[in-house]
């Protein structure tokens, strides 16, 4: 994407979050702290090299925390109540990982970097490197103060097309960008018991969801028998790419909404186009995951910068 295009892009999301945008912007930490992304994308790089995985576990990781509160890491927070502990985040993880990038920015600029920063960055550099889009990203969250797990309501696998896109407009995004930010699951992977009524016994019948194609229900009980997770993508599970749009349209969705998808009027012709044009679909995405990240952010003197992504200061 020619810099131009990142430019017009951030300026129509700025009308979108005006009071967001105002104080987040590209290069947040060009005099505070200039090695800032560095650091972020040199840490993220070698744990990719070990577990490509990472990407779908930061995605995860992101989605959770701006989707409650607002981007604010306040999915980080250690404690017997906080949003960690909902069920939900059970399976969020790549926490090491933050904990190691927030301890080289505390020694190189104290004090410095946000963990909710941390984590937009470390998710951004992550779907790059599974040839996913290049983008810039605004920065200059702040850290929130508060993580409760009754604050945790995320949408579940079996939840309706309205009900899912009305989840993402309730925070200022649309249909496009909703369809975009569940094409993640092009990298994702989902335990087995999210879907296991699908190829076993679907809303108690005895036989597997008729939605679902044969081929991959038999794909999908051969796996589950020696994992406890499956790829939600079974084209290219660790491509950032459109194939997961061009399986649902087969229905080889795996998670029942996101076979929905493909066939609802409400997103059906979203997932044709992007499906047919993967330069597009990443250009949604990008637009989406900027949009998502400048959601109910805390930025000035709210909230704080904490020197310990697990801990309040």
């Amino acid at each position: 994407m020619m810099k131009g295009a990142k430019f017009s892009s951030l300026l129509v999301l700025f009308f979108i979050f005006p009071i967001a945008f105002a104080q987040l912007r590209v290069g947040f930490y060009s005099r505070s702290c200039p090695q800032a992304e560095t650091i972020v994308r040199n840490l993220v790089r070698q744990r990719f090299g070990v577990d490509p995985t990472v990407t779908a576990a930061l995605l995860r990781m992101h989605f959770h925390d701006c989707f409650v509160r607002g981007c604010d890491a306040s999915l980080l927070i250690d404690s017997t109540t906080s949003e960690k502990t909902a069920g939900p985040n059970g399976s969020v993880r790549e926490f090491d990982l933050i904990d190691r990038i927030k301890a080289q920015l505390e020694a190189a600029c104290p004090s410095t970097v946000s963990c909710a920063d941390i984590v937009t960055l470390a998710t951004r550099d992550s779907v790059l490197l599974a040839g996913g889009p290049s983008y810039s990203i605004p920065t200059g969250r702040r850290d929130g103060r508060i993580s409760n797990n009754v604050d945790v309501a995320l949408p579940g696998p079996t939840i309706s097309v309205s009900g899912a896109v009305s989840f993402f407009t309730n925070k200022g995004l649309n249909t496009f960008d909703a369809v975009a930010l569940l094409g993640a699951h092009t990298v994702g992977q989902g335990n087995c018991g999210l879907f296991s009524d699908r190829i076993t016994n679907f809303q108690g019948t005895g036989r597997p969801d008729p939605s679902m194609n044969p081929a991959l229900v038999t794909s999908l009980r051969n796996t589950c028998r020696n994992s406890a997770t499956a790829a939600l993508d079974q084209s290219t599970p660790l491509r950032f790419d459109n194939q997961f749009f061009k399986q649902i349209r087969k229905r080889r969705g795996v998670l029942q909404v996101d076979q929905r998808l493909a066939s609802d009027p409400q997103t059906r012709g979203i997932v044709a186009r992007y499906a047919n044009n993967n330069a597009f679909f990443k250009r949604q995405f990008v637009r989406a995951m900027v949009k998502m990240g400048a959601v109910d952010v805390l930025t000035g003197r709210n909230g704080e910068i904490r020197r310990n992504c697990r801990r309040f200061n």
